[in-house]
């Protein structure tokens, strides 16, 4: 195991890279709260992604490239999303400075691209990655095809992608991710990269059957820091959802099983493609129990989890470790989670929470049905799994790992 005077003394500043420096989803909330746990251990940070107008301010700014445009791209646009020359002549700027010990990237593909890899390994800088998808062996990154499960590339035939039109059903489309791709794993994005840490040991396996080498892969879920966070031993007041709103997040079918359920409300917090969609379908329904009430961060979305009788995550891809189930335990709040990827590695069924078949509108109804008859169990059950991240999920626990891996590439 780790050596904390050795390599604490060794290891004095680290890269932190990612696509945002904003939350958007949970590889966000992730790469801001490493952040804060390398810094509060006594490691410099520094930060490097993307510019965009949500971006919380950093001196490090000045260094971040301009953002590639997904909604109106040109030309320029498309040819960064594959290959980005700002990205690596930012970052070859910033490497002008003193020289981090240690690079950890996050998701870093679509706005920096494989670019980046090129001036840390010519810098001598150790390559770290979080793995939080599968964009290493699935062009589109969630190894789903028409809202189920594929494996058609392999690892490697990206150009199946292109065949199956894997990308919102387009031909454009899946032709750029299946090229990006390609570049991709040309640039490096396994060869040139010393460490994978998976956030689930389902990924890891998976990674593994895909082609990628074991001995480049290590497991360490993720964690959740409830030093601040007291244990919270009122009833809940509704049902729950928090995250991007897309289908391969289970939202219809989440809607579906909630429909006539209507003692309770579900509320649904996020922003995502799938959001006009979802609404449309409830107003049209009639279903005024279900209320979407927009990206909740920080506090505000603290206060939404506590007071609530559970939280739900009806993913319907192979999650792999989601904050969401953490954050909920965190606030003593049970996990209706469905039964797939690395989701039933975090929930211990009739303990802390309950699994259910993904995409089984009925069992989820019967899930929720029971957590709104019995309120009192739901609270039993989410204290259990406050009890189980203070012990299994903690930050000094979670920071002992990534030593571990950081501390064999120095």
């Amino acid at each position: 195991m780790w050596q904390a005077s050795t390599v604490t003394g060794a290891l004095r500043e680290v890269l932190n890279i990612s696509q945002n420096y904003f939350v958007r989803g949970g590889s966000d909330r992730y790469f801001f709260s490493l952040t804060e746990l390398l810094e509060g251990k006594g490691h410099r940070v520094i930060p490097f992604t993307a510019q965009h107008s949500e971006n919380q301010p950093t001196e490090w700014a000045r260094y971040f490239p301009d953002a590639v445009d997904f909604q109106s791209p040109s030309a320029g646009d498309l040819l960064d999303f594959i290959y980005s020359r700002r990205a690596r002549q930012a970052l070859e700027r910033l490497l002008a400075e003193p020289r981090p010990d240690i690079a950890h990237l996050q998701i870093y593909y679509g706005q920096l691209t494989t670019a980046i890899l090129g001036p840390l390994r010519r810098a001598g800088i150790p390559i770290v990655q979080t793995l939080h998808e599968y964009k290493l062996v699935c062009p589109v990154y969630t190894l789903l095809r028409e809202g189920q499960p594929c494996q058609d590339c392999d690892g490697k035939h990206f150009w199946k992608a292109v065949v199956n039109r894997c990308n919102r059903g387009s031909l454009s489309r899946s032709l750029l991710s299946a090229t990006e791709a390609y570049v991709s794993q040309a640039m490096g994005a396994i060869a040139g990269v010393d460490r994978f840490i998976c956030v689930s040991e389902f990924q890891r396996q998976k990674l593994i059957e895909l082609g990628v080498d074991s001995d480049k892969l290590v497991t360490i879920h993720n964690f959740v820091d409830v030093t601040s966070i007291p244990v919270n031993q009122r009833r809940g007041e509704y049902l729950l959802y928090f995250g991007r709103i897309e289908r391969l997040k289970g939202i219809f079918t989440l809607i579906e099983a909630a429909a006539p359920l209507t003692t309770v409300p579900l509320l649904i917090a996020g922003e995502g493609a799938a959001r006009a969609e979802a609404e449309a379908l409830v107003e049209r329904r009639g279903l005024s129990h279900i209320r979407f009430v927009g990206s909740k961060h920080g506090k505000e979305l603290q206060e939404l989890i506590a007071r609530s009788l559970c939280c739900v995550l009806p993913s319907e891809w192979f999650e792999n470790c989601p904050m969401s189930v953490l954050e909920s335990y965190a606030h003593s709040r049970p996990v209706i989670g469905a039964d797939i990827g690395g989701i039933p590695e975090l929930v211990e069924v009739g303990e802390d929470g309950w699994l259910f078949p993904a995409g089984d509108v009925g069992k989820l109804r019967e899930r929720l049905a029971g957590i709104i008859a019995d309120p009192d169990a739901a609270l039993a059950l989410g204290l259990a799994g406050r009890r189980k991240v203070e012990r299994r999920f903690s930050r000094d626990w979670h920071y002992g790992r990534v030593m571990d891996v950081y501390s064999k590439l120095l």
